[in-house]
């Protein structure tokens, strides 16, 4: 029996970069137009979710792909493709950082602060920790 025939790498990559590049509007339109909720089926695969990941922690997976990636091509990915959407990126989630950072704030204003102490005195660490307290305890309640 012949081999399978199989297209060079270099053409199935130009290929993919060629399709997934223009396939914008259609990525959009699956988006908006799914009658799938992806809540409900994320919330029902969260035991497998769960599952997968201890499995790849006890398999060495997660450093298995941090060796092979390297510090090389993560600097490369992060510099070609980060910079132009880092700025799109954060106008984008202005709203959603408002609201979950508001409670925050919020939680911050309500602490009742220990008085000032002179500048690098000991007491004023109790200021912190105040502060530190609070947040802490509205993360966990979430």
């Amino acid at each position: 029996m012949p081999p399978a025939i199989v297209p060079p790498i270099s053409r199935v990559a130009a290929k993919w970069v060629r399709r997934a590049s223009s396939a914008g509007a259609e990525y959009e339109d699956g988006v908006k137009n799914t009658t799938r909720s992806w809540q409900a089926a994320s919330v029902a695969g969260e035991r497998n979710y769960v599952s997968g990941v201890t499995a790849a922690a006890q398999a060495g997976r997660y450093g298995k792909g941090i060796a092979r990636v390297g510090d090389a091509k993560w600097k490369r990915n992060a510099t070609e493709k980060g910079p132009a959407r880092y700025g799109q990126g954060i106008a984008v989630g202005e709203p959603e950082y408002a609201s979950q950072m508001a409670p925050f704030l919020e939680a911050m204003g309500r602490v009742d602060l220990p008085p000032r102490g002179p500048a690098g005195s000991e007491g004023n660490y109790g200021r912190v920790m105040a502060i530190g307290k609070a947040l802490r305890a509205l993360k966990t309640a979430r």
